[in-house]
């Protein structure tokens, strides 16, 4: 009987399958999440910067950034968008040039208001047959794993 080699030992690891679960409920809920903001005529990066700055007076670029997780670059083009779409401003700061404030137009905050709880409500409909302690169980050992990498 032959022994198993490194290759197929570190394919039957046990944390592999965590993070093929972890993975594949991230694309699940992203691919709902995508479709159900598209009926807003939003992609979700789109979404995500509408809900940041929501009930905000602004951000810098810098700022929604770090909130959203979108990418510097990605940024500037889904910030041109939502520019082209009228839901958001630039202004450029007389006290700091080299800064850009970002801010929902009034059709934005129209928007955030419309979209933001229908999909928070949305979220919560999905997570409902979990229970209070299910849900804190979850979100720690998230935390947990994030702190981990």
């Amino acid at each position: 009987m032959s022994t198993p080699n490194v290759s197929q030992a570190a394919a039957s690891e046990p944390s592999l399958a965590t993070v093929r679960a972890l993975v594949r409920a991230y694309q699940a809920f992203s691919s709902y999440s995508e479709t159900f903001v598209r009926q807003y005529d939003l992609t979700s990066a789109q979404f995500d910067v509408v809900a940041t700055l929501g009930n905000t007076q602004g951000m810098s670029m810098g700022d929604i950034g770090e909130k959203t997780l979108i990418t510097k670059g990605t940024l500037t083009g889904v910030v041109d968008r939502l520019e082209r779409k009228g839901l958001v401003t630039r202004e450029t700061p007389p006290e700091n040039r080299r800064s850009v404030i970002v801010q929902l137009t009034l059709a934005g905050q129209q928007v955030f208001e419309q979209v933001f709880p229908a999909h928070i409500g949305d979220i919560k409909q999905h997570l409902e047959p979990l229970d209070p302690s299910e849900m804190e169980l979850l979100r720690v050992l998230l935390n947990r794993i994030q702190t981990l990498f």
